[in-house]
């Protein structure tokens, strides 16, 4: 039976993964200075899910738990906070992974629970656990009296799309982000 929790810091290194796989391997190249890979950017990626002050800590995220293993993970927080939460990116890309990425454009925007992961491992999807991720995200933004929860899905991704509409969720307006065009959705 699939359990939906908080995270913990312990599943750091689950969840970073997790996260990579959301952002896919060129995304996360994409973000990686000249002579740095995937490597140096999961390391990154488990120290920023580690810290309480970053967009994807731990403390923003939660896991879907097949007994004590992590099978799936959405990473949320307040769009207001984006710049105070993305400040530990910054600076994190700088010294793991070679590039500076103070420049970025914004992902989400205050009034909005962004969510800017969700995956579920291969061997578990298509069995209703993003859905179920999704739902309790939508939780979440109503204890913390947000209105909707809004994300962005890759131009390319009309299955992920699919199942976010789904749920309910439909479009806003266009965005772009990690080199890719997006469609900003919200719930």
């Amino acid at each position: 039976m699939i359990e939906i929790r908080e995270a913990t810091k312990s599943q750091a290194a689950e969840i970073a993964r997790l996260i990579m796989t959301a952002m896919t391997d060129d995304c996360c190249l994409y973000f990686c200075g000249d002579g740095y890979g995937l490597e140096d950017f999961r390391r990154m990626m488990t120290m920023l899910v580690e810290r309480e002050d970053s967009q994807y800590s731990y403390r923003n995220t939660l896991v879907a738990m097949d007994g004590d293993m992590v099978v799936g993970i959405s990473v949320s927080y307040d769009g207001g906070r984006l710049h105070e939460l993305r400040c530990a990116f910054i600076e994190a890309t700088k010294e793991y992974i070679g590039k500076d990425h103070s420049g970025m454009d914004d992902e989400t925007q205050a009034g909005e629970q962004y969510l800017d992961s969700l995956a579920v491992l291969p061997d578990y999807r298509r069995q209703g656990i993003a859905r179920k991720l999704l739902l309790a995200t939508k939780e979440r933004a109503n204890r913390l009296g947000l209105p909707c929860v809004g994300l962005l899905v890759d131009k390319d991704n009309p299955v992920g799309e699919a199942l976010y509409t789904s749920v309910g969720f439909h479009y806003v307006n266009d965005n772009q982000w990690g080199g890719h065009p997006m469609k900003h959705l919200i719930l």
